[in-house]
């Protein structure tokens, strides 16, 4: 394996991804590509499976880094916030993959930025570009009451068996795995290429560890909900069988259309059955080269234990103020310190009431750390990485819900927790509500998107801060936005999701969001959400509030919003909100035009992406 593992750091082992080679290969290409020796073409397929990605600005490049499972420790956390203070804005994004993005970067600082990262462990190979993607988990593996067992270390096996294989990067496209273990789908597998959900089996008078496995789920055009593969395989195949899937995919997938190129494309032009006919042929080729087992016992995997060091003593409020002053955000688009949160009605029960969970080990909670919009400053990085070893276990895990989660609190320490999360200004309740809104970053950086997502995400933020009714009365609701369609906020799976757009009126272009209702991930598969209206972006507050006012008006017993939602009629849709999509050139006001946080006329330009270069 290229994958080697650094000391124990804080009792945790601190597992290595990264391996200078690439580094040292990505800074000889460059070169190369300078110099005429490589094409542009060439340059910008390398450049995407080591994490560099063009964005608007000709000299800008958005960095993105892998976390595999979401896993971050505080020495992690400190290279991050290098990187973000030196090369980025002051501040990361966190991505609903797991990710961490860095934006407006200048392509010469990529190399320094990626030494620093791999010095702790972290890499940026394959988290771009035609590639199996980081491979994601469940934010609560390991803790979770209701999970069947730890999927984390089976989706670390995978990780490592993976990155650099010889199909891992020479794919028709994308290619997505998400792991969970518990009843609820908090790591999105049902729209994964691969999905693997835990299960325990009998078999020969023995429980055996396995996966129910799902194949080509994904949204952005033609949403497709993950195909059932096997309801149960033991958890000792597992690489051999996603192995053979890639086998075929690179065989016979579509190189050629670059919209149409995803698995579930290929899986529709051929027909299940002759696809899972190339699938099992490729299985037993696979087979043929020598069986691929877990590099553990698949029933006795490594086990997450409670912390057995002396924790360090807590930073005082007033260092945890000092680390996170010393770094001033810059540059364009939203900041964090942008968005105004009515911190007013913010106390202690609220926050444990919508952010903490208690772990199955007795005593321990772990509790969600709320980045809004997924946003983190480099001195609330460093702040993290102090508070985590003081009162957790030296470890955070990025979720796909843009947040981050300190496990293994003790009782006793919650209330402190959360009052040194206060000092670093991430003490925000309602983690995993309605208000917690989930952004792409938009027309701020991407050449793809429509409309400045971010910006909707502010202001609706801000206006359901203000509205603790509302989040209350959601019962179960959340909001994603994407500034086009191709859903890297996750809106076709929101309870209420918008995806920008742009309408035409008196010659000039108004931006505008599709409004989706009742998408979901449920158990065994994913719901999609419906576009009901076509709203103007200034008048999106009050569409997301009468939803939830006709939702808590009109449910019927315990109904969840989102199920709500799904039963909704185009036409009671339409009784809602059908007032607020209208809009001609005599009722049309200036601000219309404009879009939302922008000065000037809006005036839309969709560049070329590189989402499959």
């Amino acid at each position: 394996m290229a994958v080697s593992e650094d000391p124990a750091t804080l009792g945790r082992r601190a597992f290595s991804f990264s391996d200078e080679k690439d580094i040292d290969e990505f800074v000889d290409v460059l070169s190369k590509y300078e110099s005429g020796e490589v094409s542009a073409d060439d340059w910008r397929k390398f450049r995407l499976v080591r994490g560099t990605y063009g964005q608007r600005g000709p000299e800008d490049s958005m960095l993105r880094i892998k976390l595999p499972q979401g896993v971050a420790n505080g020495e992690q956390l400190g290279a991050l916030a290098e990187v973000a203070e030196r090369y980025s804005r002051g501040f990361g994004h966190i991505t609903t993959r797991q990710n961490v993005q860095f934006h407006f970067v200048k392509l010469h600082d990529v190399e320094a930025a990626q030494r620093i990262l791999a010095a702790t462990g972290i890499t940026a190979r394959e988290a771009c570009g035609n590639a199996v993607r980081n491979i994601t988990a469940c934010q609560f593996a390991g803790v979770a009451h209701d999970e069947i067992f730890d999927v984390r270390p089976y989706g670390e096996a995978t990780t490592r068996y993976f990155l650099r294989h010889k199909l891992a990067a020479v794919l028709p496209r994308k290619f997505k795995i998400a792991f969970e273990g518990c009843a609820v789908d908090h790591a999105v597998t049902s729209i994964n290429d691969v999905g693997l959900r835990a299960r325990i089996r009998e078999v020969e008078g023995r429980q055996v560890r396995g996966f129910r496995i799902t194949v080509a789920g994904s949204t952005s055009i033609m949403c497709t909900t993950g195909y059932e593969l096997y309801d149960f395989l033991p958890a000792n195949e597992i690489f051999e069988v996603i192995e053979a899937m890639l086998l075929v995919y690179h065989r016979l997938g579509d190189y050629q259309h670059r919209q149409r190129n995803r698995l579930k494309f290929l899986i529709k032009t051929l027909g299940w059955e002759k696809w899972r006919a190339a699938y099992d042929a490729a299985l037993l080729e696979v087979r043929a080269e020598g069986r691929k087992p877990l590099p553990f016992d698949p029933e006795h995997p490594p086990v997450e234990s409670a912390p057995d060091w002396t924790r360090p003593e807590a930073p005082s409020h007033t260092e945890i103020v000092a680390m996170v002053t010393a770094t001033k955000t810059s540059g364009p688009g939203l900041h964090p310190g942008h968005i105004k949160l009515n911190v007013l009605t913010e106390n202690y029960t609220r926050w444990a009431e919508t952010n903490v969970r208690k772990q199955k080990q007795a005593g321990y909670h772990a509790a969600t750390v709320r980045l809004v919009l997924g946003d983190i400053t480099a001195g609330q990085m460093r702040a993290v990485a102090a508070i985590a070893r003081a009162y957790g276990d030296g470890e955070v895990r990025v979720t796909p819900q843009q947040n981050l989660v300190i496990r293994w609190v003790p009782e006793i320490n919650l209330r402190k927790l959360w009052a040194a999360l206060q000092q670093a200004g991430l003490g925000a309740a309602d983690a995993d509500t309605v208000a917690d809104v989930t952004s792409c970053p938009g027309a701020e950086s991407c050449r793809l998107a429509v409309t400045h997502s971010r910006s909707l995400g502010r202001v609706l933020t801000e206006f359901l801060s203000n509205r603790p009714d509302l989040v209350s009365a959601a019962d179960g609701a959340d909001i994603k936005i994407s500034g086009c369609p191709n859903g890297c906020g996750q809106h076709h799976i929101a309870a209420i999701g918008f995806q920008g757009s742009v309408r035409r009126l008196g010659g000039k272009a108004v931006p505008q969001y599709f409004l989706m209702i009742g998408g979901r991930v449920g158990a065994e598969r994913a719901d999609f959400g419906r576009v009901v209206a076509k709203i103007p972006a200034r008048r999106l507050t009050d569409a997301v509030e009468r939803l939830v006012v006709h939702y808590r008006d009109t449910h019927e017993g315990d109904q969840p919003a989102a199920d709500f939602f799904r039963s909704m009629t185009i036409e009671d849709a339409k009784r809602v909100l059908g007032d607020l999509e209208g809009l001609t050139i005599t009722d049309v006001k200036p601000e219309d035009y404009v879009d939302l946080d922008q000065t000037t006329e809006f005036n839309p330009e969709v560049m070329e992406g590189e989402c499959s270069a």
